[in-house]
């Protein structure tokens, strides 16, 4: 008793976040120890070998020489990949509208748009703020183009741009919707809410059935790291909802070298909702003699007291959720134990699913 009440000592003073919301019950199926491959949590050896990909992962071939994949989309709307991060230009009779400017494919961009048309990129659109997706935004510079982003990612990178020129300040800032008109294309602008991060964009092309969401879906994929470094956690699950009330054919996701569909956004969205629930679980279920080693080792390290609960948990989710997608989604073995680790951190201080932490 003396223990579960230093936890929730411990748990008020980190956790304030979860205070006042409504406790959310998870019903899943029962946690088999020992009957699931175990992943390892901890650093890699430098041979590992991990699952092999699955059916669903079938990227499309990347010219070794040129570096990069254009794809035409249909109606002057392109997507280009260097097979790990992918982007979108839209051609119009007056200029291209560019979205986003990974710096792996960087110069690589340029020829893409320049093989295309001769026709100068008058919009660059951010999706967020992250570098790995805009840090070569500097080299459009050229072309001057009207640079749009949501306020959010304007106020953070006005925090950033003395030291990074590579990421301009957008010159156009919206709050919740905004359509880029250039000649005669159309692209259309909306927020809701933090997932990824806040300001990222769901963006859609009506007219070509072209949807663009950068970081919350990976197609063909288990998410990247830590649920794709996720912002928030519950608002990450419900942009999938959020997402299919497009009426797209082809999602651009960001990442990856393939397209999605709707398929694999219902697809992601049961993935995550399995480890949500096989996390929810695994703190419920977390014995103290799996963490009291740890505890009696370090008296009155309250972080050291933590910490075996997070370990524990996360890798009995990871475990029991990769044994189930293993074949299923690309590389769902290899970002496991993080993934689990940041969903046993949203339930705990997002969706207020305590487990040891429980009110005294």
């Amino acid at each position: 008793m003396q223990l579960i009440r230093m936890f929730s000592v411990l748990f008020l003073a980190i956790g304030g976040l979860a205070c006042g919301q409504p406790h959310v019950h998870y019903e899943h199926k029962v946690v088999l120890r020992d009957s699931v491959n175990k992943i390892a949590p901890g650093p890699s050896d430098p041979q590992i070998q991990f699952a092999p990909l699955p059916s669903a992962v079938h990227s499309v071939a990347v010219d070794p020489t040129l570096g990069y994949f254009v794809g035409n989309l249909g109606g002057g709307v392109y997507w280009v990949t260097d097979g790990s991060y992918s982007n979108m230009f839209m051609v119009s009779t007056h200029g291209v509208i560019v979205v986003d400017a990974p710096p792996t494919i960087g110069h690589k961009m340029l020829y893409a748009i320049g093989n295309t048309t001769r026709l100068p990129v008058t919009h660059l659109v951010y999706s967020h703020l992250h570098a790995d997706h805009i840090g070569a935004a500097s080299l459009f510079n050229a072309s001057h183009p009207i640079i749009i982003a949501h306020a959010e990612t304007h106020d953070r990178l006005a925090m950033l741009s003395p030291l990074d020129p590579l990421r301009p300040l957008p010159n156009v800032t919206f709050q919740n919707n905004y359509t880029v008109s250039v000649g005669n294309q159309t692209l259309e602008l909306s927020y809701h809410g933090p997932n990824h991060t806040p300001g990222n964009l769901f963006m859609y092309a009506s007219a070509q059935r072209v949807a663009v969401l950068v970081d919350v879906v990976f197609p063909g994929w288990a998410p990247f790291t830590e649920l794709g470094v996720a912002d928030f956690v519950p608002s990450l699950i419900a942009a999938h909802d959020v997402l299919l009330t497009f009426d797209f054919d082809v999602l651009v996701a960001g990442h990856v070298g393939q397209l999605g569909t709707k398929h694999d956004v219902l697809q992601q969205r049961k993935y995550l909702e399995d480890l949500r629930d096989s996390c929810a679980v695994a703190i419920k279920g977390i014995m103290m003699d799996e963490i009291e080693p740890t505890v009696a080792a370090n008296p009155g390290n309250a972080w050291a007291t933590a910490k075996p609960v997070f370990r524990v948990a996360s890798q009995i989710c990871a475990d029991n959720t990769t044994s189930r997608w293993l074949g299923v989604l690309g590389a769902v073995d290899v970002f496991a134990f993080e993934n689990a680790y940041r969903m046993v951190n949203a339930l705990l201080i997002e969706y207020n699913v305590p487990g040891p932490f429980s009110v005294v």
